[in-house]
């Protein structure tokens, strides 16, 4: 994955959405703002942020994200109509906003600085239980996907699984669990991945999914 360049301007995509590290996200570009944006990472191979919009809104005026976002890392991109860009973006590092700009089109961008990644650390036997059950969603979602477009089925998850990985497992429930924005944002800003699994240990526990 490509890492942040310390003290250069980010671009940034605020959504309605919490990307997190390791995380699939598909897009469709049609702003020309963000059609331009996109086009300028792909030529100089660099991510852009993707943030939580915290006020405002995705067109018009620039909106006004949340603190903590994550870096998308284009892995594919396709146009069939023009001017419309189909992405698809994986999540990398997380970064803090140190401070933010508005361009003349309305586009943000920041000054950023990288949270430490979640340390591989191997899961405890309190855990094992998360992620076999994610295992379990993770090849159900597949199967279904499949069996409804074949060949054209694309997994929403990244591969390789990294299921005994602390990390990539809260990742992907806190990206699957039916939970507000709000507490999945909280989720990202957590920089312990231990914590993050802890609170969705007990939260599948407490909706006897465990």
């Amino acid at each position: 994955m490509i890492m942040l360049i310390r003290n250069a301007w980010l671009p940034l995509f605020p959504l309605n959405t919490v990307l997190f590290p390791g995380g699939v996200l598909p897009l469709k570009v049609f702003e020309t703002r963000y059609v331009d944006m996109v086009r300028q990472c792909m030529k100089s191979e660099t991510p852009f942020g993707v943030v939580r919009i915290k006020s405002g809104q995705e067109v018009g005026l620039a909106a006004e994200p949340e603190a903590v976002g994550c870096l998308a890392n284009i892995m594919q991109w396709d146009m069939q109509d023009l001017g419309v860009l189909l992405l698809r973006t994986q999540g990398g590092e997380r970064f803090r906003i140190v401070e933010t700009r508005v361009l003349e089109d309305q586009r943000l961008e920041a000054r950023v600085e990288p949270i430490p990644a979640d340390e591989a650390v191997t899961l405890s036997d309190m855990h094992v239980n998360c992620a076999k059950a994610l295992k379990l969603v993770i090849d159900d979602i597949n199967a279904k996907g499949r069996a409804e477009q074949g060949e054209a089925f694309i997994s929403p998850f990244a591969q390789p699984a990294q299921l005994d990985n602390t990390g990539w497992v809260a990742n992907r429930w806190c990206e699957i669990l039916p939970i507000p924005l709000k507490a999945r944002q909280k989720l990202l800003e957590l920089e312990n991945a231990q914590s993050r699994l802890a609170i969705i240990h007990q939260y599948l526990q407490q909706h006897k999914i465990l």
